[in-house]
């Protein structure tokens, strides 16, 4: 008798427990469900949101600059990257295709199929080309960094590399990078191979060449580290003053604007940089602008990165000769930092899943606070 009780005893709790375990189980299916529910919504609501936004290629249009970034040509086959690129870009500046190197990598030879294809995709998507870069000290072939000529001979290796590179690309090309980096931080001249063989003058003659082969481009000089005021910027004013007192044809500066997080320029020495720029009669363009934060970046990183790119698009606006705003490159994917600056990255606007940063949201809300204003 006592047995048969304890059995059922037994098979009571058993049951007991298997219902309260079975009901355990509904109510966290339930919440589970509810929670996917939740979290499905959620993402409905911030696809909804994303599309209400307007692309920064529209509300730059409608603010009167380009908005741009650096390509590759193999990224160019890319769907979700090129997806992004013509949605939000109405600029390409050519990344590595029209450097010395890769375009001239033997004395009679061109390889011109990457630039090629870059500006042929610009053109089909209303994009602005930036040429980058005619004259540089750096990615240069063997057949220069090895060669042994005279300054004539120099002289008419630059030459022809400008009359050809450019030359091909008459009409297409909106601006170029014609002279890149040719100041030292301490100002002076940079020691470079053209300057060895030609002489200071190759900067002059660079520009005058390019203007000959095509009348229509806009000519740039381009720099790192002199957005601000200090020596460097005060070495590019006086550089560029001079040739334009010589009658060179150069028409803006280039301001890089590669940043690190510990260390942004202050917005009112790049205004006051720009207006004296203005001056001048030159448009400036940001051209190559990133801010690298110390990996793996922190959320609050990743918001005071968006309010250095707020802060220099609106310098840039508020600057009747600040043109365009360029990027180098669009998304942490792709991006040249962290194989630059060890233990940094993080740098540009998209993640590397092309989802916007804070620093997207920061420069559309910049936009639209000027629209607003005009």
């Amino acid at each position: 008798m006592r047995r048969e009780l304890a059995h059922r005893v037994a098979l009571s709790l058993t049951i007991s427990l298997a219902a309260i375990l079975i009901t355990r189980s509904l109510i966290i299916e339930m919440e589970i469900k509810e929670l996917y529910d939740q979290v499905s919504n959620l993402k409905r609501e911030i696809t909804v949101v994303r599309m209400a936004i307007p692309s920064l290629r529209s509300l730059a249009e409608k603010c009167g600059i380009y908005i741009g970034a650096a390509v590759e040509r193999s990224l160019l086959d890319i769907p979700d990257y090129v997806y992004t690129l013509k949605q939000e870009f109405n600029m390409l500046t050519t990344e590595n295709a029209l450097k010395f190197g890769p375009v001239h990598p033997e004395p009679n030879v061109y390889s011109f199929s990457d630039a090629d294809y870059i500006i042929s995709f610009a053109e089909s998507n209303g994009m602005k080309v930036r040429g980058h870069t005619l004259v540089w000290h750096q990615q240069l072939p063997a057949w220069v960094t090895q060669g042994r000529y005279t300054r004539e001979e120099w002289m008419n290796i630059l030459r022809e590399h400008i009359m050809t590179v450019v030359g091909r690309y008459r009409g297409r090309i909106y601006a170029w990078d014609v002279v890149n980096e040719a100041i030292n931080d301490d100002g002076t001249l940079r020691d470079t191979i053209w300057l060895r063989g030609i002489g200071p003058e190759y900067i002059e003659l660079a520009f005058r060449w390019a203007h000959e082969a095509d009348p229509q481009a806009l000519l740039f000089y381009n720099d790192y580290g002199a957005e601000g005021l200090g020596v460097k910027s005060d070495a590019v004013y006086n550089l560029v003053k001079n040739l334009l007192d010589k009658g060179v044809p150069i028409h803006g500066v280039g301001l890089q604007m590669h940043i690190s997080l510990e260390n942004p320029p202050n917005p009112q020495e790049v205004a006051a940089n720009i207006r004296r720029l203005n001056e001048l009669g030159l448009e400036v363009h940001i051209t190559e602008m990133d801010v690298r934060i110390r990996t793996p970046a922190r959320w609050e990183d990743l918001v005071k990165q968006a309010e250095i790119y707020r802060e220099i698009l609106k310098v840039c606006l508020s600057a009747e000769n600040c043109k365009a705003f360029v990027m180098w490159g669009f998304t942490d994917r792709y991006s040249w930092i962290p194989s630059h600056f060890s233990g940094y990255g993080s740098a540009l606007i998209f993640d590397e899943t092309y989802k916007p940063k804070p620093a997207y949201y920061y420069l559309v809300a910049v936009f639209l606070e000027y629209l607003t204003r005009k």
